[in-house]
C-alpha cells in the first residue's frame, strides 16, 4: 500500500535559537519546533512540568456545587454510590474517587454496568438497584453526560446526582445537581481534553482545597490517574501532559499493590507510556470486554497481597481468553475478505454469528489498519439483529456517513473514527451497498495513509546519547507521537524475514556506518528488496537491548527505493 511521506517544514533559525537558548541537542530542538513548542514557558511546561502547572479546579462549571454537596455527604455520613464505566478510564476513575472518600471516612458503593448485557452508561434497572441499597447521592464517573432520562429517573426516586464526564455534551445536559464536563457548551475551562479520570482528579483536587488538606492527599493518586489517562488515548498535551509526566514518576514507585502486580505481569522491563498502552491497558480492558470489570476494580482497591495475586492471575486469564476470541474472529474476518474480494472495495463490512461483542471493536481496528479502509463488523444473533463496531481512517467521517444510512440501520452512536451500530439482517445488504456508495462519493479511494516525518538525518549523525535524549519528550501517545525520521540512500547490507514471514530484519549501511533495523508486519518486503539495493527508510530511533547488550536500532514504518 502506498503511503504519503510528509516532512515538516524546517525552521533552521528557530531550531538554532532553541538549541542555543535551552542547551539541548539539534534533534530535540527540531522536534520541539515542529510541534510548535517554541516559547520559554511552553518548553519548560513540556519538558519539566510541576504540580504548580495544574489549573484551578474551580474554573470548571458546577465544581463549587459538586464539592459543597460531597462535603455535606461526608459530614453527614450519607450513602454514596459511584457509577462508572467498564474500561480502564472508568475503573481508574472509580478507584481514585472511592479511595479519596475512604480516607475521609466514607465507604462508597460502586456500580459498573456489565458490558455484555447492560451496555455503556446509566440504565434505569441499575438505578433501581442503587436506590434499594439506600443511596442518597450518586456520582457518575466517565459517563452520564448523555443520560438525560436516566438522571431524571434517579431524581424521581430521590437520588441526587453529580455527573462527572469527559464525553461530548449535546445541546441538553442532564438535570443533575452538578454536571462537571469540560465539553459542556458553556465551559470556559482552559483545557477540554481531560480523560474521565482526569475530571475525577480535578474533583478531588477541589475537595482537598476546600477541606484544607495537604496537596499530597490528591497528588498521591497521580499513578492511577496516569494509567487511566494514557489508556483512554486522549491527547497527551497541556494538563494531560502534566498528569502523565508526573504520574509516570509515581507509577515507577507505586504503592498500589494491584498496579504493582499488573506491571509485573505485563513483562515490560521499563515503565513508560508504551508499557501502559500495550502491557497494562489490555489486561485491564480485557476484564470489561469479558464482562468482568469488577475484578479489575477489586485489584486496584485491594490491600491483601494474596487476593491481589489471585486477581492478577484472573486478569491474565481474561486477557488470554480475549486474545483467543479476537484471533478467532480476525481469522474468520480475513477469510471473508479474501473469499469475497472485499479488499477491492472502498469499505469492508463483515458479519458473523455470535461474534463476541466485547472483542469485535478490536478486530475492526485491526482490519482498518491492515487494509486502510473503514470497516464495520456485525455479530448477528438468532433474532436477526446484528450489533457491532466500526472504525475509520483519517479523512473519512464515519459518524457523518452513517447519518446518511438511517433508513437502513436501526441505531448507532460514536464519533468520526469509531462507532457502535445495530443493523437488521434483512437490511444488511442494503446497508452494505449504501455505505460503499457513500464512501465512493467522498472519493475515499484518493485518501492515502500519511506518515508525518520530523526530520531527515544521516546514520553517521546519530548516537546513543542523542537517542536517549528523546526520552525527554515522553510520555508519547495521542497528540504527542514518537518522533519519526527519514534516512535516505541507505544500502541494504543484509535482509531476511522473521516469525514465519511476518516481520522484516535488516542491516543498513551509510558509508562506514551500519545500523540494525526491524520492520514489524513488513515481512512481505523481504521479497521486494535485495542485498545491495539503495533504499529510503522512515522509522523511529530506539535502543534495542538484547542479552545485556544495547544497540541503536531503526524501527521501520515504511520503505521505498531511492531515486
Amino acid at each position: 500500500m502506498s503511503k504519503k511521506w510528509q516532512i515538516y517544514d524546517i525552521n533552521e533559525e528557530k531550531i538554532k535559537e532553541i538549541e542555543s537558548k535551552y542547551k539541548i541537542n539539534k534533534l530535540l530542538a527540531t522536534i520541539l519546533a515542529n510541534r510548535g513548542i517554541t516559547t520559554e514557558e511552553s518548553i519548560r511546561l513540556f519538558l519539566k512540568p510541576t504540580r504548580e502547572d495544574f489549573y484551578d479546579p474551580f474554573l470548571i462549571k458546577d465544581m463549587e456545587k459538586a464539592v459543597e454537596r460531597i462535603i455535606t455527604a461526608i459530614n453527614k455520613k450519607e450513602k454514596i454510590t459511584i457509577y462508572g464505566d467498564y474500561d480502564v478510564d472508568g475503573i481508574t476513575s472509580i478507584t481514585v474517587l472511592k479511595s479519596f472518600l475512604r480516607d475521609r471516612g466514607i465507604e462508597a458503593d460502586t456500580y459498573i454496568p456489565n458490558r455484555l448485557n447492560e451496555g455503556y452508561g446509566l440504565n434505569n434497572s441499575a438505578i433501581e438497584k442503587i436506590k434499594s441499597k439506600g443511596c442518597e447521592l450518586m456520582i457518575t464517573v466517565d459517563c452520564g453526560i448523555s443520560a438525560i432520562d436516566e438522571v431524571n429517573y434517579a431524581n424521581s426516586l430521590g437520588i441526587e446526582v453529580i455527573v462527572t464526564d469527559h464525553h461530548e455534551a449535546g445541546n441538553e445536559i442532564p438535570e443533575a445537581l452538578a454536571v462537571i464536563d469540560n465539553k459542556r457548551k458553556d465551559s470556559t475551562y482552559p483545557f477540554r481534553e481531560l480523560a474521565g479520570v482526569g475530571v475525577v482528579f480535578k474533583l478531588i483536587q477541589a475537595l482537598s482545597i476546600k477541606l484544607n488538606l495537604k496537596d499530597e492527599e490528591y497528588l498521591k493518586y497521580l499513578d492511577i490517574v496516569c494509567i487511566g489517562t494514557i489508556s483512554d488515548i486522549v491527547p497527551l498535551v497541556d494538563e494531560n501532559r502534566v498528569i502523565t509526566k508526573l504520574g509516570l514518576m509515581l507509577v515507577r514507585q507505586t504503592r498500589n499493590i494491584g498496579l504493582q502486580a499488573v506491571l509485573k505481569s505485563s513483562g515490560y522491563s521499563k515503565i513508560d507510556s508504551n508499557t501502559i498502552s500495550f502491557g497494562v491497558a489490555p489486561r485491564l480492558n480485557a476484564c470489561g470486554r469479558m464482562g468482568k470489570a469488577d475484578e479489575a476494580l477489586k485489584l486496584f482497591l485491594s490491600k491483601n497481597v494474596n487476593e491481589v495475586m489471585q486477581l492478577s492471575k484472573e486478569l491474565n486469564d481474561f486477557n488470554r481468553e480475549r486474545q483467543e476470541k479476537e484471533k478467532e474472529i480476525y481469522e474468520n474476518a480475513i477469510a471473508q475478505i479474501e473469499q469475497e474480494h472485499l479488499d477491492e472495495k472502498n469499505t469492508i463490512i463483515l458479519k458473523g454469528e455470535n461474534w463476541h461483542h466485547g472483542v469485535i471493536g478490536i478486530v475492526s481496528s485491526k482490519i482498518t489498519e491492515k487494509y486502510f479502509k473503514p470497516s464495520i463488523l456485525l455479530s448477528f444473533e438468532e433474532d436477526g439483529i446484528g450489533k457491532g463496531s466500526g472504525r475509520s481512517i483519517p479523512g473519512f467521517d464515519l459518524h457523518e456517513a452513517l447519518m446518511q444510512c438511517l433508513d437502513v440501520i436501526e441505531k448507532f452512536g460514536g464519533h468520526a473514527m469509531a462507532v457502535g451500530i445495530t443493523v437488521r439482517e434483512d437490511q444488511f445488504d442494503q446497508f452494505k451497498e449504501k455505505f460503499e456508495n457513500i464512501a465512493i462519493s467522498k472519493h475515499i479511494q484518493d485518501i492515502l495513509p500519511i506518515i508525518n516525518i520530523d526530520a531527515k538525518i544521516n546514520l553517521s549523525d546519530i548516537n546513543k546519547e542523542m537517542v536517549e535524549s528523546l526520552k525527554e519528550l515522553e510520555p508519547f501517545g495521542e497528540g504527542n507521537k514518537m518522533p519519526v525520521f527519514v534516512f535516505k540512500n541507505l544500502k541494504i547490507d543484509s535482509i531476511r524475514a522473521l516469525s514465519e514471514g511476518k516481520h522484516l530484519k535488516l542491516t543498513l549501511k551509510d558509508d562506514n556506518t551500519i545500523v540494525s533495523s526491524i520492520g514489524f508486519n513488513l515481512g512481505h518486503m523481504a521479497e521486494e528488496y535485495r542485498i545491495g539495493d539503495k533504499i529510503d527508510v522512515v522509522g523511529v530511533l530506539e535502543i534495542n537491548s538484547f542479552n545485556g547488550v544495547e544497540n541503536l536500532q531503526i524501527n521501520i514504518k515504511d520503505i521505498m527505493k531511492s531515486v
